[in-house]
């Protein structure tokens, strides 16, 4: 049995196509113990979001190949866990970023923290508005951003 990276590399590349035939993307993969045995919690996300059918269904495909593949986990058994990126989930990647429009985020640009509304986004770079002024930068500007958590604002509201 591999160590815990090269494990956690392993499965990653082994059911990464399963999530992709299923038309996710594959976000992360962790192996930790609980016990004796191990939970395989895999984090699944798509441009739609992702529903309880959803989990499911990958789920089920993934349940297939880690049963086709058992000496990857070794003897010990394992609990599967698939679920979606939560709230807390850092933006790094364009298709967070897209995922992301219309959301508050707090994110580093040029070496200082903003908050901002993504406006927009694509393969080059986002456009934030920061109260009312619009800004467009390239992900090489960016740090990790974070969606905030808003009570309140209504589905189409224009504005911070």
């Amino acid at each position: 049995m591999a160590s815990g990276a090269a494990q956690r590399d392993e499965l990653a590349a082994l059911i990464e196509p399963a999530v992709a035939a299923a038309g996710y993307d594959l976000e992360q993969v962790e192996v930790s113990p609980a016990g004796r045995r191990r939970v395989v919690r895999v984090v699944v996300d798509t441009d739609g979001g992702v529903s309880l059918d959803d989990v499911a269904e990958v789920s089920k495909a993934l349940s297939g190949v880690l049963d086709e593949h058992d000496d990857l986990l070794g003897k010990a058994p394992y609990v599967l866990e698939v679920t979606s990126p939560g709230v807390d989930r850092p933006l790094t990647e364009p298709r967070h970023w897209r995922r992301a429009v219309g959301r508050l985020v707090q994110v580093p640009v040029g070496g200082r923290s903003v908050e901002a509304r993504v406006v927009g986004a694509d393969d080059d770079g986002v456009e934030l508005d920061a109260a009312g002024r619009r800004s467009r930068h390239g992900y090489a500007e960016l740090g990790r951003g974070r969606v905030q958590v808003e009570f309140g604002r209504t589905e189409g509201e224009e504005g911070s």
